[in-house]
């Protein structure tokens, strides 16, 4: 039957509940020979409709699915599937979907491309000195004027900036990349051309000074060597403060804000461009910012379209009127209806609210239960021999039959069943036996939402970001600046405030202003 009810509405695109009558079923054929020029039908044609299958039920045999069935408030927390889906894709978003496949591939290309630039730049400015200290030896060696200790203090000095120059430059550069930005960053780019510009200046000067006149002063040819070490290392300090230092002082306050729910963070950055701003908002999202849940929307969306549902529009005025009279009518019915709707609102979220409590006291105390046997299970198998005993996952597998019904409801409930699946909620569970946690740590998962890192990467629902921003990305933060990070279900808007500037002054206290003489007479009522 289940069957039949998921070929028929994926069929027609809408969600039946029906049953064995005959009247259900003739109404199921009549809307399965609808003409293919109603409004379902063309719309049929313009766009597809994805499939979704069906989530993994935290209970996997069919008997447990019998016993819900039997329970007297399993109606409150049923749900339906079908097999149709909220989200459609049309020929734009297909086109869209391989244009952004196209740019993926152009991002990597142009990655691989500065990290091949960066490599080989480096490569030349290590090789350089040695470069510049063995050429003479191999080409003149005959010729050069005996230098002695002084080089030899100096070959010492070379090597040791060089190992200080290696290991700096891997400290600061040789990163695992956290994201791919849209453009590039322009310190470092300017970085780079900077070394680039002094290696060449240097090997410039050392083939026009040295290899062409075969200079015999090998002393000075050393001490050149020893110079260009000394102004790399200059440049890396000149790194390190554009790279690392210089956005640490923060100048800026960005709100960030959820475009579904509203949810907003404050963060404060300093001076940086707006594409690292994006980068680090995003990092911070993943912390602070509760998993994204599109089913808690589902209600609100629902209840507006019961409501509007229950109007009726009449064109007294014939087929000429256009559909902006009907709109209106709509609005004012609406309108008229306010009064009546908060009142079910405030009844509705109270219902959920109890529901939501009551589920959560049930699952506290099977939890508390089931824990309990576990502590009985251990004291049990403290007296057995060392090659009987239960290992952490064995012992979550027994216990959690006993939980899983109270879990499941609570779950359904809270719309978080999409977040947790079976074998997550058992390796949760035997990590809590493993670290002898209590049964209020193992709930703290399910009973709070909690942030996007906390749950498994394929339901983040936001793993690859668009910036819009009206000011060019590699220009730095400003005031009033605003831009939007999207994916595909929701948007991050940001909206940048500069920190005020503070004047603090100091107001000078006498001390003697705080002193003061207590004065009691000497003669008393006694």
């Amino acid at each position: 039957m289940s069957a039949a009810m998921d070929t028929e509405s994926t069929y027609s695109g809408y969600s039946h509940y029906s049953g064995h009558s005959k009247k259900a079923h003739r109404q199921g054929s009549r809307d399965r020979h609808k003409s293919p020029r109603s409004k379902d039908g063309s719309r049929s044609e313009k766009s597809v409709t994805i499939q979704t299958p069906p989530a993994e039920p935290l209970l996997g045999n069919d008997a447990s699915r019998a016993e819900e069935g039997q329970d007297d408030n399993w109606g409150e927390t049923t749900t339906a599937i079908t097999g149709t889906s909220e989200h459609s894709i049309s020929q734009e978003d297909i086109a869209r979907i391989s244009k952004d496949l196209e740019d993926s591939v152009g991002l990597d290309c142009k990655r691989y491309l500065g990290l091949t630039v960066a490599a080989v730049l480096g490569l030349l400015v290590f090789l350089t000195p040695i470069a510049f200290i063995l050429l003479p030896q191999i080409l003149w060696r005959d010729d050069l004027e005996p230098c002695g200790t002084v080089c030899e203090g100096l070959f010492i000095s070379v090597a040791f900036k060089l190992l200080i120059l290696l290991i700096g430059t891997w400290a600061l550069f040789f990163r695992q990349p956290k994201a791919d930005l849209p453009r590039v960053f322009v310190f470092r780019a300017l970085l780079l051309v900077l070394i680039f510009l002094f290696v060449f200046s240097y090997w410039l000067f050392y083939g026009v000074r040295i290899l062409d006149s075969k200079d015999t002063n090998y002393q000075g040819i050393v001490q050149y060597a020893v110079s260009l070490v000394d102004a790399l290392l200059f440049i890396h300090y000149l790194a390190i403060v554009l790279l690392e230092l210089r956005q640490l002082q923060p100048m800026f306050t960005v709100k960030v804000v959820r475009s579904t729910d509203g949810e907003s963070r404050y963060y404060s950055l300093g001076p940086l461009s707006i594409q690292r701003a994006a980068l680090v908002v995003l990092e911070n999202y993943y912390r602070d910012f509760t998993v994204y849940n599109p089913a808690l929307l589902t209600a609100s969306k629902s209840r507006a379209a019961k409501h509007m549902a229950g109007l009726k529009v009449y064109n007294v005025d014939g087929p000429g009127n256009n559909a902006s009279g009907q709109s209106r009518a709509m609005i004012a019915a609406a309108a008229r209806r306010r009064d009546s709707s908060h009142n079910e609102l405030y009844y509705e979220e109270a219902d959920h609210e109890r529901r939501v409590r009551k589920r959560r006291a049930r699952l506290v105390v099977a939890v508390e239960e089931a824990f309990t046997h576990i502590k009985r299970l251990q004291a049990e198998e403290q007296q057995k021999a060392p090659g009987e005993m239960m290992d952490p996952r064995e012992a979550a597998q027994a216990i959690f039959p006993s939980m899983a019904r109270a879990l499941q409801k609570y779950l359904r409930t809270t719309r978080q069943q999409q977040y947790h699946s079976m074998e997550s909620i058992l390796q949760h569970l035997s990590f809590c036996i493993t670290n002898n946690m209590t049964p209020k740590a193992f709930l703290e998962r399910y009973l709070n939402p909690g942030p996007t890192l906390q749950y498994d990467r394929d339901r983040w629902f936001s793993k690859q970001w668009t910036l819009v921003s009206e000011e060019a990305v590699t220009s730095g933060l400003q005031d009033g600046v605003v831009f939007v990070l999207k994916c595909l279900d929701f948007s991050l808007v940001v909206n940048v405030k500069k920190i005020p500037f503070i004047k603090l002054s100091e107001e000078f206290i006498d001390p003697k202003s705080h002193k003061f003489v207590l004065r009691l007479q000497s003669e008393t009522s006694v």
